[in-house]
C-alpha cells in the first residue's frame, strides 16, 4: 500500500485504523505521513468515544435536547473527513480544534 493510502485508510474505522497501522509497521522505513495519520486519527477515534459517553448522559438527564445532542455527535464525523481531506493532500496539518492536543501523543 503506498504512504497516502495508509493515510486515508487510517481514518477509515477501527479496523481501518489497525489495517493501516500494520502496514505502514511492514515497511521497511516508516513514513512520517502515515504516522502523523495514525496518530490524528487516533485521537479523533479517543476524543469521539468520549463524546458520546458525555453525550448519552446528557441525552439521559435532559431527554428534550435530542436534536442538538445529535448533532453535536457528527462532531467526530466531520474531523474524519477532514482528516481524510489533509490525508489525500499529502499534508502534515492537525485536524481543527482537538488534533493539535494529539500531535506527538502517540508514538506509530
Amino acid at each position: 500500500m503506498s504512504v497516502k493510502t495508509i493515510s486515508i485508510v487510517s481514518y477509515l474505522t477501527i479496523i481501518g485504523w489497525i489495517i493501516a497501522y500494520f502496514s505502514n509497521k511492514n515497511q521497511d522505513s516508516k513514513s512520517e505521513l502515515a504516522s502523523y495519520h495514525l496518530g490524528q486519527s487516533m485521537g479523533i477515534f479517543i476524543f469521539g468515544v468520549i463524546l458520546n459517553i458525555i453525550l448519552g448522559f446528557i441525552a439521559n438527564v435532559f431527554s428534550s435536547s435530542g436534536v442538538i445532542l445529535f448533532l453535536l455527535g457528527l462532531v467526530p464525523l466531520i474531523f474524519i473527513i477532514l482528516g481524510i481531506i489533509t490525508a489525500n493532500n499529502e499534508a502534515l496539518k492537525p485536524v481543527p480544534i482537538i488534533g493539535t492536543y494529539f500531535e506527538g501523543k502517540f508514538n506509530f
